[in-house]
């Protein structure tokens, strides 16, 4: 008896037990490119993608594949979302705020001025309404985003001279992230929008004044220790900046139930990495920047107040003129004002006791 008569006379039941395999349609295969807009050689940030593709590869056998591209390789830095947009690429990995100039409420997806910390949010993204507000928004432009890493609150940058007064600010020119930017025009300061490779040649040759990026473990990297020797903090314009993975809306929705939810928990599994990686490696940076003789300045609170009532301002100015963020800030401010007053009575106060501790 031939293969077929098997088949025929026993059905797949004596197929089986015959040994013979029926013939079956393997799944086809899924390569997603995704540009990041950081270089390779920041391994925090720009490593947050390679740890999402590494996770999509090993969750789904293999069959689903996801290669990384540095800032520059497939289109520049500040290409990314219309790359995603226009379907060039199926992803990208981006501070939300760098595209602020596209609408503001890029902004409210990744960090403004005297906004959520880390903690705060992801909270407001995972169990408010921010995810939802987030993707309603960002429909818009043919794609959604997953929450893809955070620094945690960054320093406030580097300084050729020391910014002691309001009238220190006055002409600064200052590479800074996003939506920062508007706030320190407000305070007389020339903002500059610049990628992180170009930022080291642009202080060195005195192109910019200043120029802040994340924090110590970066800052050593990217060697703006060598240009400028003030190091300021707090970075107020950037309490807890979320990163996205943004995803072209095609190409999820043609994606199995499966894999999106691999998608999914690859990207909750980097955005946790991402952090956890800052917060250990920050710490032994600042000790070596220290010691190299990087000079370490607060703000004062001249500073900080004003920058604080011109950030205000601007929102209720911007909510005047722009109905999406009319609608999303209010979201967002109602859950600041929440969360802010729970961490004073916790948080905050176990940080203060414990930071004036002698600790082994």
């Amino acid at each position: 008896m031939d293969r077929r008569s098997i088949i025929r006379s026993a059905g797949i039941a004596g197929v089986l037990a015959a040994g013979v395999a029926p013939a079956v349609h393997a799944q086809a295969a899924i390569r997603w490119r995704l540009a990041s807009s950081f270089p390779k050689s920041l391994d925090t940030i720009y490593g947050a993608a390679e740890v999402f593709a590494q996770q999509v590869k090993a969750m789904s056998g293999g069959k689903f594949e996801i290669s990384v591209h540095a800032a520059g390789e497939l289109m520049p830095a500040f290409g990314v979302v219309d790359g995603v947009q226009q379907g060039t690429v199926e992803a990208a990995h981006t501070a939300p705020y760098y595209f602020f100039g596209k609408n503001e409420c890029f902004a409210l997806g990744c960090a403004i001025p005297f906004g959520l910390n880390s903690r705060q949010m992801t909270a407001w993204m995972y169990e408010g309404n921010g995810l939802k507000l987030m993707r309603e928004f960002y429909a818009k432009y043919n794609m959604l985003n997953f929450p893809g890493g955070n620094t945690g609150a960054q320093m406030g940058g580097w300084y050729r001279k020391e910014i002691k007064t309001l009238a220190d600010v006055k002409g600064l020119k200052m590479r800074i992230g996003g939506f920062a930017g508007k706030v320190l025009e407000r305070l007389g300061g020339v903002p500059q929008n610049l990628p992180a490779g170009e930022i080291y040649t642009a202080l060195e040759k005195g192109t910019i004044d200043a120029a802040e990026w994340v924090g110590p473990y970066d800052d050593l990297k990217l060697g703006f220790n060598k240009v400028a020797p003030n190091y300021y903090y707090p970075g107020w314009w950037e309490g807890g900046p979320q990163l996205d993975f943004f995803i072209n809306q095609k190409a999820f929705d043609a994606l199995s139930p499966e894999n999106k939810a691999i998608v999914e928990n690859a990207a909750a599994h980097a955005h946790t990495v991402m952090q956890a990686r800052y917060d250990a490696r920050n710490p032994a940076a600042l000790k070596q920047l220290v010691a190299n003789g990087t000079k370490l300045r607060a703000f004062s609170n001249a500073v900080m107040g004003e920058a604080f009532k011109q950030s205000m301002a601007l929102y209720s100015e911007i909510g005047t003129k722009n109905p999406d963020w009319k609608k999303i800030y209010a979201d967002y401010s109602k859950f600041r004002a929440e969360q802010n007053l729970w961490f004073r009575f916790t948080e905050a106060t176990f940080d203060r006791f414990m930071q004036q501790q002698k600790l082994g």
